[in-house]
């Protein structure tokens, strides 16, 4: 079997690098780059230090390739829904929803983010694809304000990456403070009517703020 597994992996190198990324989000976010162990992540990949190593460069390599890959898929979601083709307000609020939905289902991202903002950012700087990643939504979010400036639907004047923080303030919160939160006043921030009242509440106060002057 484990013959089999090293045929496999050599004929398939770009799933062997999938798979560590995957174990080794999962350890990045648990334990930090610090914390965290390549002889973990190869053994569990049932891999080598040494081939990681091929592959990413460095432990840090690593680190950075698992952030990259988690904005990448983020923007990747957010291409695939095709806003321009909707209405200015419509095209909002499944922005909004799309959001939401991707941090509620991947804490991990979250924990990762949080870890690396305790850090201020070290690593992440380093990362040009980071930066050139998230230009995306940016661009996505000056459409639907042009357009909804343009159309009357909204008729406040602000700027996308403002408005970018605020959703990210809210969906992002949610999740990194989930037990803090849901301890201090009792709530459980996953159940089903808390998770709807709270995706509705946020779109609501975006689209009002938009559409008053």
């Amino acid at each position: 079997m484990t013959v089999m597994l090293k045929k496999t992996r050599r004929k398939d190198p770009s799933r062997t690098q999938e798979n560590i990324l995957d174990v080794a989000t999962e350890e990045f976010a648990r334990n930090g780059l610090a914390g965290g162990r390549i002889d973990q992540i190869a053994a569990l990949t049932q891999t080598s230090k040494r081939m990681i190593y091929y592959y990413f460069g460095s432990k840090e390599g690593l680190y950075l390739a698992v952030l990259e890959r988690a904005y990448r898929k983020i923007r990747s979601v957010e291409a695939d829904l095709q806003l321009g083709a909707l209405a200015p307000d419509v095209a909002l609020t499944v922005l909004i929803s799309s959001t939401f939905d991707h941090d509620e289902a991947n804490p991990v991202f979250v924990r990762l983010v949080s870890i690396e903002n305790i850090h201020y950012a070290a690593h992440m700087m380093r990362s040009e694809v980071i930066r050139d990643l998230n230009i995306s939504v940016i661009e996505v979010l000056d459409d639907i304000l042009m357009r909804g400036l343009k159309s009357g639907i909204f008729k406040r004047e602000v700027e996308a990456i403002d408005l970018h923080m605020l959703i990210s303030a809210f969906c992002f919160f949610r999740v990194s403070n989930r037990h803090t939160f849901g301890t201090i006043y009792r709530l459980d921030l996953s159940a089903k009517d808390i998770v709807g009242r709270h995706k509705t509440m946020i779109s609501d106060v975006v689209l009002s703020y938009l559409k008053t002057a």
